[in-house]
């Protein structure tokens, strides 16, 4: 049956219409973004084939090139010729590409941008590999020899493989997988053995300034300290020496390699992390090599200024602190909604106080970060310092930005949502129910607990839900009161007290500042962007399915109750 527009649009059908779209439109933005940033942060890890080509420089001089191609784009021909660059008058566009030169020690930079038409020649040799440095970035040109202790034990000839190629190359694999080996011992070492011993000698040194401020320093007290620290001392002289021959194996090794330029320089094996022959390689090669370089960025820790490497630490911080701040807000946010709707006198200052709280969600989140800074550690860390901790003075514990008054300023900026969110589900208890409960002679308490709470706990879960994604993404505040640019080590360690609440730590959404917009190597840095930022996403989405899940527990649980 047909009906006209008239009826069409009274029926409220169009209205239905839109939002449908409208949500559509919503969903294909969403999707979009993520999907742009998934493609560009996870492309990042796959082996790109290295080129090598003879290129026409804008002095006309013909040089050779070798690297990755990372872009390709259309630029106006006018602005190359104002820039310099001497082109033909009948071009309007020219197109350009970025290499990715790498071999910062050599040309001053990773990238280069070159006219596409300018590169001729283009070869992609089996033997040209790529160094993953510790320093100075990616090193990309071809093998020449394996020194041993200065003697030659593997050599390369060419540019393509032949069986002495292959043979010399599975040769130095195995030299780095040693190299390797030894630096993981030598930062087990640094990291935890002498740093446990550094914590031993640290708390000698407090506990020896605390008895003296109390005026408890007796010579037997002084004497024991001082046969403790000792006994450090002396474990830490026998790392010390460990290390040393340690870093003279770890010397032993030295790779000589060939640049673009002809030029050839010795590069230390204990300073590569890995090489490898990305056109040398098959499917099945690359796509473990990509997993390996997947897994090095989830679980490593930074280099390069955070522009290599993994960011492990920043995947701890970010999670450790939504945890903390998760606990410290769902009890205050919860109590304090339970006061305003069941207890409080329904007058004129609960609407004022609850005017307050809700206008408090639309207050920047810098202002919490200065509140946060002069309150949480100026005052209350100060305070705590003097208190507890006098012997470490004028060394702050608390005093200066950390894990927990991070954790408590976004307790504090997420407070609003936690118990708006618990009131609402408060004020939809039906007034029947506690009215039963209490004329089956349960106290208001009683009431309260077994009944009222538990029928609201999935709104509640819903408020800690919304606080999770807010905190997890917030920044602003966190440069102020806790957040820093590298802090590979752990606020949780095997040092007690273990868990290190006044160690500054790093976070994801910091990180991605710090990479996009305070790193000295922006096109490096970009791809990392991306792959961090689409990694934030992931990490506050699993932090709200988590929380569904138990609020959909809670739900089924106490569903009886609402019947």
């Amino acid at each position: 049956m047909r009906i006209s527009w008239k009826q069409w649009s009274q029926s409220g059908a169009p209205w239905v219409w839109i939002n449908a779209g409208a949500v559509a439109i919503s969903l294909i933005m969403v999707l979009g973004l993520l999907g742009v940033i998934a493609v560009r942060g996870l492309g990042h890890f796959w082996p790109a084939a290295v080129m090598q080509a003879d290129y026409i420089n804008e002095a006309g001089q013909h040089e050779s090139l070798i690297g990755e191609s990372v872009s390709t784009e259309l630029v106006p021909a006018a602005r190359l010729r104002d820039a310099g660059v001497p082109l033909n008058t009948d071009k309007t566009e020219v197109s350009r590409t970025l290499l990715k030169t790498g071999n910062r020690d050599l040309f001053g930079g990773d990238f280069r941008w070159v006219l596409s038409d300018h590169l001729q020649q283009i070869r992609y040799p089996s033997l040209l590999m790529t160094l993953e440095r510790r320093e100075w970035g990616n090193f990309y040109g071809l093998p020449r020899q394996l020194l041993e202790g200065g003697k030659p034990v593997a050599s390369f000839t060419g540019s393509d493989s032949n069986p002495q190629n292959e043979q010399s190359w599975q040769r130095l694999q195995q030299h780095i997988e040693r190299s390797l080996a030894i630096h993981h011992q030598i930062v087990q070492i640094e990291k935890v053995e002498i740093g446990a011993i550094n914590a031993q000698i640290e708390r000698l040194r407090l506990q020896q300034r605390s008895l003296q401020l109390q005026g408890e320093a007796s010579p037997a007290a002084l004497a024991e300290i001082d046969v403790e620290r000792d006994q450090a001392q002396r474990a830490y002289q026998q790392l010390q020496d460990k290390l040393t021959r340690l870093y003279q194996q770890a010397n032993r090794d030295i790779l000589v390699v060939e640049a673009a330029n002809g030029k050839q320089l010795n590069i230390a094996l204990d300073k590569i992390v890995r090489a490898y022959r990305p056109n040398a390689m098959h499917l099945g090669q690359k796509i473990s090599f990509y997993v390996s370089k997947l897994w090095e960025f989830l679980s490593a820790e930074p280099r390069e200024a955070n522009t290599e490497g993994g960011i492990y630490p920043a995947i701890f911080g970010t999670v450790m602190m939504v945890i903390l701040m998760t606990l410290f807000v769902t009890p205050c946010g919860v109590i304090a909604a339970v006061y305003m709707r069941e207890y409080a006198r329904q007058g004129l200052l609960t609407r004022i106080l609850r005017i307050a709280v809700n206008n408090l969600a639309g207050v920047p989140s810098i202002v919490y970060g200065v509140f946060g800074l002069g309150f949480f550690v100026y005052f209350l860390g100060g305070s705590i310092d003097q208190l507890f901790f006098r012997a470490a003075l004028p060394s702050p514990t608390f005093g200066t930005p950390g894990l927990l008054w991070a954790s408590l300023t976004l307790a504090l900026l997420t407070l609003p949502v936690v118990i708006v969110a618990t009131e609402e589900g408060l004020s939809r208890i039906p007034r029947s129910v506690r009215e039963g409960s209490l004329a089956l002679g349960a106290t208001k308490w009683e009431t309260l607990w077994r009944v009222v709470l538990p029928m609201a706990s999935p709104a509640m879960m819903t408020g800690v839900i919304l606080a999770v994604a807010r905190a997890a993404g917030e920044v602003a505040p966190l440069m102020l009161v806790g957040v820093v640019k590298l802090a590979p080590s752990l606020p949780v360690d095997g040092n007690f007290p273990y868990v290190h609440l006044d160690q500054k730590f790093m976070h994801l959404g910091f990180h991605i500042y710090d990479v996009g917009f305070q790193s000295p190597n922006v096109e490096a840095a970009r791809p990392l962007v991306y792959a961090t930022a689409l990694l934030l996403v992931i990490v506050i989405a699993l932090l709200n399915f988590a929380a569904v899940s138990i609020r959909n527990h809670l739900r089924e649980k106490y569903r009886a109750l609402e019947i």
